[in-house]
């Protein structure tokens, strides 16, 4: 399966598929651009992110994304790698498990594969989902990131 969008009419459809790899989202480059505004938003300014002549001395080459940057993007992969048509709102119920694998250098190219472990019917004709998130970073076997993300969808 390669980064195409999935479309799924209704919630309904998600029980069947537990235990299977459902969509994986596009490809996004990560940018200097985008390391520093998360720098800016969050405090976090460590130089390995956004030092860049210091970060090209340093244990990677080159900066880093930090790991919260990788997560945060959870959201964008969703988007990409699937639709729900009778789905008006989707809620970010929280994370099981994170793991930072290997290190996001500027300019990497991630993508997410997306497997759905769990799944139930929930208030308001909700469906709550558990995902497994992979975030893998183009030519290079190590995921990123893997996390369990729980996710709320409401007709």
């Amino acid at each position: 399966m390669v980064g195409r969008m999935k479309v799924f009419q209704s919630l309904q459809e998600f029980p069947a598929l537990v235990g299977q790899e459902v969509a994986v989202s596009d490809w996004l480059t990560i940018t200097q651009a985008q390391i520093n505004q998360f720098a800016e938003s969050t405090g976090d300014h460590q130089w390995i992110h956004v030092d860049e002549e210091k970060a090209k001395a340093g244990p990677f080459g080159a900066p880093i994304a930090h790991g919260f940057l990788t997560l945060s993007l959870l959201p964008k992969f969703y988007e990409t790698a699937m639709t729900i048509v009778e789905s008006r709102m989707g809620v970010n119920y929280g994370l099981n498990k994170v793991r930072f694998m290997a290190p996001v250098p500027v300019g990497s190219r991630l993508r997410a594969r997306m497997t759905l472990l769990q799944c139930a019917a929930i208030d308001q004709s909700g469906m709550q989902m558990t995902w497994q998130v992979t975030m893998e970073r183009e030519g290079v076997a190590k995921p990123v990131c893997v996390a369990e993300s729980i996710v709320r969808r409401y007709p």
